[in-house]
């Protein structure tokens, strides 16, 4: 219904509409407060001469546009993208153990990480493959 209070001012409600609001408002002071309010505000903002100044909207797109970067920074963003990829895989590498024997290379020792809390889904998935054993 509060929705329907701004159209009703702005007079976009149809017959129907504004019958329901109408009898809505009768029995409702908390819309019955909302409607005066919007009406204030409109009636204020209705008021104001101020016209906009002048290239408001050029100013503010100028302002809003990404300011150009140089060629290196560009060039270090890649190289640390690539040494932070490289060096992630190598520490990667070493924190896995390595797959069981007669495995398919998919499965992993999750027990061997470290104690999971309980409820967790490591203890979950270690529980899972020792009662699979």
């Amino acid at each position: 219904m509060r929705e329907r209070l701004s159209a009703r001012l702005d007079g976009e409600l149809t017959g129907t509409e504004e019958r329901e609001v109408s009898a809505h408002l009768k029995d409702c002071a908390s819309c019955r407060r909302e409607l005066a309010l919007l009406a204030r505000l409109d009636g204020f903002l209705g008021g104001l001469a101020a016209p906009a100044p002048e290239r408001l909207a050029e100013k503010t797109l100028s302002r809003l546009r990404p300011r150009g970067r140089y060629w290196w920074q560009n060039l270090a963003l890649a190289a640390s993208l690539v040494a932070g990829i490289t060096l992630g895989g190598a520490l990667a590498r070493d924190f896995y153990t390595s797959p069981r024997p007669g495995g398919n290379g998919e499965d992993l020792a999750l027990e061997e990480f470290h104690d999971f809390p309980q409820g967790s889904l490591g203890a979950m998935m270690v529980s899972y493959e020792e009662n699979g054993k």
